[in-house]
């Protein structure tokens, strides 16, 4: 069984997604002995945004496509999937957003049909490490702004995906006490997991 790891946070070790995917991570090690794992920090090495010369295959990029290759290979054999995302202005960060735009890749992970679009990548099961300065939870006042777990969770369905975990630490930007709170209780749902 494989693992992908994937974290986008810039706050490296003061990252809140970065210790709830690690806590996931370790869970799931932990339920699923021999589990083989591979880690990106797409934040220390960040994959370049796409460009008309990328999508052209243009020969000047061939190690930039080459990259691009090893990203949905990584994917596609992965039975499992972590991403540790923090919201950054009401979305996810642009390095997960360059690494999205290389695996949401047409005849590889989905494909259109006459009825429409239809996932090529299901069977896999999804974890979403993710951490909000603010609180956008169903029902907050701040939920229609959220556009990083569902950006993530449509991004995932449209790929045929549909075993789909999060874990979230909400309101840390509130002050120290809130985070502590947020991060004790998202340490605590990943360490329930199964």
């Amino acid at each position: 069984m494989k693992l992908l790891h994937i974290d986008s946070s810039i706050l490296g070790a003061n990252s809140v997604s970065r210790a709830v995917s690690a806590a996931v991570v370790a869970r799931l090690v932990a339920v699923n002995p021999g589990i083989e794992v591979q880690y990106h920090d797409l934040a220390a090495t960040p994959l370049s945004h796409l460009s008309g010369a990328y999508l052209a295959g243009d020969a000047a990029l061939q190690a930039d496509i080459a990259t691009g290759g090893t990203a949905i290979a990584e994917f596609l054999a992965a039975d499992i999937v972590v991403v540790g995302a923090a919201m950054y202005n009401f979305t996810i960060p642009s390095q997960l957003k360059a690494w999205v735009d290389r695996i949401l890749v047409a005849g590889k992970t989905f494909h259109y049909t006459a009825k429409g679009a239809e996932g090529l990548a299901g069977g896999k099961r999804v974890f979403l490490a993710l951490s909000r300065g603010g609180i956008y939870a169903p029902g907050t006042p701040a939920a229609a702004a959220e556009h990083q777990e569902s950006y993530l969770r449509t991004v995932f369905g449209f790929m045929g995906i549909t075993d789909i975990t999060t874990v979230c630490a909400e309101g840390v930007a509130y002050g120290p006490e809130q985070r502590a709170k947020a991060l004790e209780g998202a340490l605590q749902a990943a360490s329930a997991l199964s």
